[in-house]
C-alpha cells in the first residue's frame, strides 16, 4: 500500500483485496489502514454515488449493513479508478 496516496485510493487498494461477494468490514478496514470508523465512513460517503451538496459522487465504493455490521465493497468504477493509478 502506498501510504503517500490519497485516502480514497488507499481505501480502494484495501477493498480490492477483499472477496468480491463479501467486501470488508469497517473494523477490519480501519485496522488495516490505522484509521477510526468515523474517518472511514466520512471518506466512504464521498466515494459512493450519493449526491452530497448537489454533486453526485464517483461511485467507487458502497457500504451496507449486513447482519448488524457495516461492510464496504469496491465497485466496478472503483476497480477502474484503481487501475488508472495515482493522479
Amino acid at each position: 500500500m502506498d501510504h503517500g496516496a490519497p485516502l480514497a485510493l488507499r481505501i480502494l487498494q484495501e477493498l480490492a483485496t477483499a472477496p468480491a461477494e463479501g467486501g470488508m468490514s469497517l473494523p477490519r478496514l480501519g485496522k488495516r489502514l490505522g484509521l477510526g470508523a468515523s474517518v472511514l465512513m466520512r471518506e466512504l460517503a464521498g466515494m459512493g454515488d450519493a449526491a452530497i451538496g448537489g454533486v453526485r459522487g464517483p461511485g467507487w465504493a458502497r457500504v451496507e449493513q449486513l447482519d448488524g455490521r457495516w461492510v464496504a465493497h469496491i465497485t466496478p468504477a472503483g476497480r477502474e479508478r484503481l487501475s488508472a493509478g495515482p493522479r
